[in-house]
């Protein structure tokens, strides 16, 4: 007997929304260039975006069960997080489940293996974070853990760390550092508003970064 349990904590929802706010490479570059899923990880739409807490599951390569299974348990507004081996010939969802997602108010999908019916998602509008795009149907035969630590992307996810995903990929964020991450996140944003507003007086790359010294190191000289 396999038994599972879908009680942790999640982020404040106030945290949750602040991130939000940031796009996925801001939040990667704040935290110290940590988080970002594998690049191949991307949302069916370019448009698609979403932030939430992790609601993680562990399918067996080509069975959805347990996605199945997690989209019954998972509470409204959960990413619903899929390590399923990085296996790309399947499509072990597509919009029948996400119109069950949808229906319960759940944030998104993010999964290392594949989808199908990407116009009818597109069309839905539900977030979806795939590995690749099949066409290959999946079985319903083995039942793993939910609700714990996976791996995903070459990235541990637990269940309760924010997920924010957008055009540019996938970051995650561990839901007790949310908080610092907004703050981290926000100077960051700051910063550049800063350099882009010098950029628009005249001020070059070379002078608001202070490359010149770098330049000469590497022993780079410039005739003008």
């Amino acid at each position: 007997m396999i038994r599972v349990s879908t009680k942790f904590e999640r982020p404040d929802a106030a945290l949750v929304e602040q991130l939000r706010a940031f796009s996925s490479a801001t939040i990667h570059e704040a935290q110290g260039r940590l988080g970002a899923l594998d690049s191949a990880i991307k949302p069916v739409d370019h448009r698609m975006s979403l932030c939430g807490p992790a609601f993680t599951v562990q399918c067996a390569p080509r069975d959805n069960l347990m996605l199945q299974t997690a989209i019954a348990y998972a509470r409204p507004g959960d990413v619903v997080v899929v390590s399923a081996g990085a296996y790309e010939e399947a499509g072990s969802f597509g919009d029948v489940l996400a119109n069950a997602c949808q229906a319960k108010g759940l944030g998104g999908l993010i999964t290392d293996t594949g989808v199908r019916d990407t116009e009818d998602l597109r069309a839905l509008g539900f977030p979806v974070f795939s590995r690749s795009i099949s066409i290959k149907g999946t079985v319903k035969e083995t039942v793993g853990p939910m609700c714990e630590p996976v791996t995903i992307g070459g990235v541990l996810v637990r269940p309760g760390d924010v997920m924010r995903a957008d055009a540019d990929g996938v970051v995650v964020i561990r839901r007790e550092d949310a908080a610092e991450v907004v703050t981290a996140s926000q100077e960051r944003v700051d910063a550049e508003a800063g350099y882009i507003a010098a950029y628009r007086t005249g001020k070059t790359v070379v002078e608001m970064c202070n490359l010149a010294p770098l330049l000469a190191s590497k022993g780079l000289v410039i005739e003008d």
